[in-house]
């Protein structure tokens, strides 16, 4: 704290009134500080001794001060009211016009928040804080890109790694940690999972999340890559961003295979032998089924080899269609997930 006081141009006081905070901020306190401070009190009057503290603004020692509370209320004199250096008001507590329309508005946003399942970060409940507006709408995209890892492997992860790269990564990713566990928990069944009760259900069932940054990304300004471990020791990495002005949700790698593939309601995800044939089997299959291909992509390793094929479908495909899929390709993976955000 001694070090704050030296410091400080601005100290502002966010404390209740107790034994240990009683005049925290008094006579000694006011020596350390620098002759241009601006001190403000909007908490609880006489955790500034305010006899201490006219004392220093009346001597130059502390440049001037905006109190809202006074150690005994209402305070109608004061020496402090003669100054110039000192603005006071009588303990409006946001009070104002102006302050009671802003908390309104905000409270709206709040709640229209809640009831659309977004995150509200302002809530009692939940532990994060406010939430920067270059990083809120990741929170879907990463909760995709959990969902996504977790279908592919067919059960839940036992940790995932989000790896925020680029100009994202100046900012504070943490929550981005919650929405990969709310993903990962709503694909495997969890129902009414929230950005509350996320980090308790995945504790109960021995999960974990963590967030790293790095300001590099050579492709992208920003991405995300969320790498996910399972109990048998494999692992799925799943990359993601969001592009242009709109910011778009792509998915642009699964594993070593890049991608180019909006993130849509129903995805169906094939591992097998790149081989003649395999695109027009698929698409007889679901055609037969009535389901209709919105797009296609095909990424191989090389002709010949390992080959990842994404599709986006217009309605959710019953498990013994995949199954079916599955075997006209002679797939050795087939998933489908509908996303859940």
């Amino acid at each position: 704290m001694d070090e704050l006081l030296k410091r400080s141009d601005f100290i502002t006081i966010h404390l209740p009134k107790t034994k240990e905070t009683a005049n925290l901020i008094g006579v000694e306190a006011l020596k350390k500080v620098k002759p241009s401070v601006r001190i403000i009190n909007a908490a609880r009057g006489g955790v500034l001794d305010e006899s201490a503290l006219f004392d220093a603004l009346k001597e130059g020692r502390v440049g001037g001060a905006g109190l809202d509370v006074f150690a005994t209320e209402p305070c109608t004199d004061s020496p402090l009211f003669a100054l110039d250096n000192v603005v006071a008001t009588p303990h409006l507590g946001a009070s104002t016009d102006e302050a009671q329309e802003r908390a309104g508005i905000a409270v709206a946003v709040s709640v229209r928040k809640a009831l659309a399942g977004e995150l509200v970060p302002d809530a009692v409940n939940v532990k994060g804080g406010e939430i920067h507006e270059e990083i809120r709408p990741s929170l879907p995209l990463v909760e995709k890109l959990s969902q996504v890892a977790t279908a592919l492997a067919d059960e839940l992860p036992v940790s995932v790694e989000v790896i925020v790269k680029g100009e994202l990564s100046e900012h504070d990713c943490s929550v981005l940690a919650t929405s990969a566990l709310k993903g990962a928990l709503v694909t495997t069944g969890a129902e009414d999972v929230t950005y509350v009760n996320a980090p308790g259900l995945a504790q109960e069932r021995g999960f974990t999340s963590t967030v790293t940054t790095d300001p590099v990304s050579p492709e992208y300004r920003s991405m995300i890559s969320l790498k996910a471990a399972f109990s048998d020791g494999t692992h799925v990495t799943v990359d993601g961003t969001l592009v242009g002005i709109k910011k778009i949700e792509k998915i642009i790698a699964i594993d070593k295979f890049d991608l180019d593939l909006p993130p849509t309601d129903h995805l169906l995800f094939l591992r097998y032998t790149d081989r003649p044939g395999v695109v027009g089997v698929v698409g007889e299959t679901l055609g037969k089924a009535g389901i209709n291909i919105a797009s296609m992509q095909v990424a191989r390793s090389s002709a010949g080899g390992e080959a990842l094929m994404a599709i986006t479908v217009d309605s959710a495909i019953p498990d013994e269609i995949v199954a079916g899929v599955a075997k006209a390709t002679g797939a050795n993976l087939a998933r489908t997930v509908s996303l859940k955000v």
